[in-house]
């Protein structure tokens, strides 16, 4: 198991209503968690790709933060979760362009994560008329920006771009392109994500348990993979909260203050794309935030990681048993301030990390190794 955080870049309007500073603070809240993921065990640092979402993400560009915490980190890997690659939003050159150059910039520490979006606020934006017409966009666009790392000129003709013939610089730095990643919400995303050789994100609600069907299927299908790329990234990650302190009830009573049932009440307003459970109430309703018993109890059915470092340990391990090869928090998705989310990644990963990463080079090394042979 290997783990890392999202930088999801939260930025709440009540925070805004008595700071003007509000957003550059949050900007770089996000940045220093990223410091703090290098020099604590976390492998990965995944940004996402967000347009026109009030509060819930302001993070429209993962080339210029990545780009930033390439500078100032050292180990740690750097992925988009996701970089949008429908046509519409973002020319496929341009993107197999950047990622190209981030693999430079982070000497060979970028991860690529793709998606076509999950919100109709940001798809119409960008003059998108039907949201379901995204899978065929970024399924076109998938098959083909591979193609564009190779020596040589490139042409494609397609259905929702084309390109003349051109040769894209510059090319990976290698050995092999990126990892390949693309977010999985349904069972049949991650069956594509199986077939194509593409590792899957899992961003999806509810208790391990409860997502072992889409693991599984996932699993069987991927040792069968025609991979789009030049090799099968065999890793599907999970998210969930996370927040680690010596005392394990002072850890429940924070988490239960900290919002985090208001940022999951955005994510249900904004990312209509995705399957709501019912009896949600309706934005601007919230769900309640939880007591602290109710907290531990989540975090018994590993829901969340939550507690002291035996309680994380234990949350962590039902994520392992399902067969997660990665675990990802979001821990500036809530009000804590960040000395108190430092101190907790130090805690989790000086006791908690160790327990479960025992390799000190990352997966998706291995297989771009492996590929270049």
């Amino acid at each position: 198991m290997e783990f890392g955080v999202f930088a999801q870049l939260f930025v709440p309007k009540f925070e805004r209503e008595v700071d003007p500073n509000a957003e550059h603070k949050r900007i770089m809240r996000n940045v220093d968690i990223a410091v703090a993921a290098d020099r604590n065990a976390f492998k990965f640092v995944w940004c996402p790709q967000h347009h026109f979402l009030d509060e819930y993400s302001h993070m429209p560009g993962p080339e210029a933060f990545l780009g930033h915490c390439s500078a100032i980190t050292e180990r740690v890997h750097l992925g988009s979760a996701i970089f949008n690659i429908t046509p519409a939003v973002n020319k496929p050159v341009r993107i197999a362009e950047n990622v190209a150059l981030l693999d430079h910039l982070s000497n060979n520490r970028f991860e690529f994560g793709t998606g076509r979006g999950s919100s109709t606020t940001e798809v119409y934006g960008f003059g998108i008329e039907d949201i379901a017409e995204t899978k065929a966009m970024w399924r076109e666009t998938i098959e083909e920006i591979p193609k564009m790392w190779k020596k040589g000129t490139y042409s494609y003709d397609g259905k929702y771009f084309s390109v003349p013939e051109r040769e894209v610089f510059p090319k990976p730095h290698g050995p092999a392109h990126p990892a390949m990643w693309v977010a999985a919400g349904s069972p049949p995303t991650f069956g594509e994500a199986a077939e194509l050789g593409l590792g899957a994100f899992c961003f999806t609600t509810g208790a391990p348990k409860q997502l072992s069907k889409l693991v599984q299927g996932y699993k069987d299908k991927i040792g069968y993979a025609t991979p789009v790329g030049q090799y099968i990234n065999n890793n599907i990650m999970g998210v969930t909260n996370m927040l680690c302190m010596e005392d394990r009830k002072k850890a429940f009573e924070v988490a239960s203050n900290m919002g985090m049932n208001y940022y999951t009440s955005l994510a249900f307003h904004w990312l209509d794309n995705i399957p709501k459970p019912d009896g949600l109430p309706e934005w601007p309703n919230k769900i309640p935030e939880p007591t602290p018993e109710q907290v531990e109890a989540m975090a018994a059915a590993g829901m969340v990681v939550i507690g002291d470092p035996d309680d994380c340990a234990k949350g962590v391990q039902q994520w392992a048993d399902e067969g997660f090869d990665q675990l990802t928090f979001s821990p500036t998705t809530n009000t804590l301030p960040t000395e108190v989310i430092v101190q907790s990644m130090e805690l989790f990963g000086r006791e908690v990390i160790p327990q479960f990463d025992k390799d000190p080079v990352h997966s998706t090394t291995h297989y771009r190794q492996a590929a270049s042979q």
